[in-house]
């Protein structure tokens, strides 16, 4: 059993002790004072805490202690702790699955050496996930840290608020919706190739920077499908939200060092630092409540006056009224920012693997080539795009592998709150749990031996030529881009058909590579999976049948 006692038991039961010695004991402690005495005991009652925290329990007493741990990296004091500043996010992860023999948990030892579980098997992660999925929930200072930027929204919100909000949401995301939605996903789509000619055409070398482009068509779509409005940040490169948003995701070393101080100090302290970053996070985040505000304001004045049958996500959410006007205000701040990150930075990535790979890239075009005449033939309201983007194998496979490889949250965490088991086995209240995507897509025990490249026919039956479900992987749990279970994404059926569309359009209007063959892309990010320096291209028009 864990002992937990903190500074206050330490000072009552010394004060106790120097006492007890003081008064019956003087013989043995003849010169001591009552004060000395205090002092001593103190001493020593907080070393032998030490000493019980950082050795006895982790190495003799822990119920986790039999689960296999990495075999290097160990630092006394430290644990395994470095492995949190390692770059880029997941990679260690993965080298520590792929060398460290077990049977779906890896035990490792935290700064003060904590418990820290790593979970390496469909079966562990079904349980966290989904058959014990409310006996874990995000720990404390992720969720304190996360609701700078989102607010109390569905992503930071845990047991019964959060049943309540993803009950009230979920009919936004229900999939007669999305697929009235795929007319303006291809409209934004061609949008996007139209701004980007226009960016390219007195352009004699042909390259952009592709992420910033991909980051204001995802957040122009997410504005119409979950405010009813067109943000227009295709139109306007010096859109508020866009620059805000980009600020804050961007991937420096500094905001990883500042998220990663967040599990180590508490807020008030680092509040108090005279950090630039404190104030740029109060500038961006502020300014990204304001416009979310006057987001919630104009919506509720525009449906008293007009019609009541909107289907965006904002309109849903007021008609509950079961949110407050700053619970609208928090819902939106994490539907902005969740909902144009996670398909800006798969299109990013996606560009990046097509250009390295002609012969796919080539192969997709002509699929969608064959399948669209014209990217006009698709505005024809009778023409089913749903349908005709669903049926596309090869566009569907490799959609599917982007995502696989490039998941846009590569770390997460979840912590028991209460004594539990995973895979039958004990796992005290308290104890952190790491579910990496990003390593538990590329894991060759799940995948194979070329779990870590780019094959979309991975995705595609041999047999009926149709796009599968799962990869040719033996569980679903092999894939944890968007989670599985009561907290998976909810807007995972949104992103993949906005992704496909997204993809149709810019592989049928570019051939593309990359600007400097010889680039080797860096990635990080402290939340979301991104290249370090953006995402360089040159691309060439093609043509497309009129």
């Amino acid at each position: 059993m864990h002992i937990t006692i903190t500074p206050a038991s330490i000072a009552l039961f010394s004060l106790s002790e120097s006492a007890i010695a003081f008064y019956l004991f003087q013989h043995v402690f003849p010169s001591g004072t009552l004060s000395t005495l205090l002092l001593f005991f103190s001493l020593l009652n907080s070393s032998g805490l030490v000493i019980y925290h950082l050795i006895i329990y982790p190495f003799f007493l822990s119920p986790l202690r039999h689960f296999p741990s990495p075999k290097t990296g160990f630092w006394p004091i430290i644990g395994h702790g470095l492995i949190m500043f390692q770059r880029p996010p997941g990679a260690v992860h993965l080298k520590i699955m792929k060398e460290t023999p077990n049977e779906g948990i890896i035990r490792f030892l935290n700064w003060w050496h904590k418990d820290r579980l790593l979970l390496t098997s469909p079966a562990a992660l079904a349980d966290v996930l989904v058959h014990k999925s409310y006996d874990f929930e995000k720990p404390p200072w992720v969720r304190t840290f996360l609701v700078q930027f989102l607010g109390d929204g569905l992503l930071t919100s845990e047991g019964e608020d959060h049943l309540h909000q993803r009950k009230n949401i979920l009919p936004a995301f229900h999939f007669r919706h999305i697929k009235e939605l795929y007319p303006v996903f291809w409209s934004k789509s061609i949008e996007l190739c139209d701004v980007i000619k226009a960016d390219l055409w007195d352009k004699s070398d042909k390259v952009l920077e592709f992420n910033h482009f991909s980051t204001q068509v995802t957040m122009d779509i997410i504005g119409l499908a979950g405010l009813g409005r067109d943000i227009g940040s295709l139109r306007n490169s010096e859109d508020e939200l866009i620059k805000n948003y980009e600020e804050i995701l961007e991937p420096t070393f500094e905001k990883g060092v500042y998220f990663l101080s967040h599990m180590l100090f508490p807020r008030w302290l680092l509040s108090a630092l005279p950090w630039k970053l404190n104030e740029r996070v109060k500038v961006t985040t502020n300014s990204l409540k304001k416009i979310c505000k006057d987001f919630v304001q104009d919506k509720k004045l525009r449906m008293k006056t007009g019609s009541d049958e909107d289907l965006d996500i904002l309109s849903i959410m007021i008609r509950s009224n079961t949110f407050s006007d700053d619970g609208l205000v928090d819902q939106l701040l994490t539907f902005l920012a969740a909902g144009h990150e996670t398909t800006s930075s798969a299109l990013t990535w996606a560009a990046h693997l097509l250009s390295t790979h002609p012969a796919i890239q080539t192969q997709l075009r002509n699929e969608i080539h064959a399948a669209i005449p014209t990217p006009k033939s698709l505005s024809d309201p009778k023409v089913d795009i749903a349908g005709l983007l669903e049926s596309l194998p090869y566009l569907n496979a490799v959609c599917n592998e982007v995502l696989r490889l490039y998941p846009t949250i590569p770390v997460t965490l979840r912590m028991a709150k209460n004594d539990t088991t995973i895979c039958g086995q004990s796992v005290p209240a308290g104890t952190n749990c790491f579910i990496v995507p990003i390593a538990t897509n590329r894991l060759p025990d799940l995948w194979g031996p070329d779990a870590e490249e780019f094959v979309p026919e991975r995705w595609i039956d041999k047999e009926t030529g149709r796009t599968t479900m799962n990869g040719g992987a033996d569980s679903n749990y092999s894939f944890v881009t968007f989670l599985h279970g009561p907290r998976s994404c909810i807007g995972a059926k949104f992103a993949r058909a906005e992704f496909r569309a997204l993809i149709a359009a810019f592989v049928g209007s570019f051939d593309m590579e990359m600007a400097d063959p010889n680039e080797a892309i860096k990635a990080g990010g402290t939340l979301t999976y991104k290249p370090l320096d953006g995402m360089k291209l040159r691309l060439k028009d093609v043509e497309w049948a009129q």
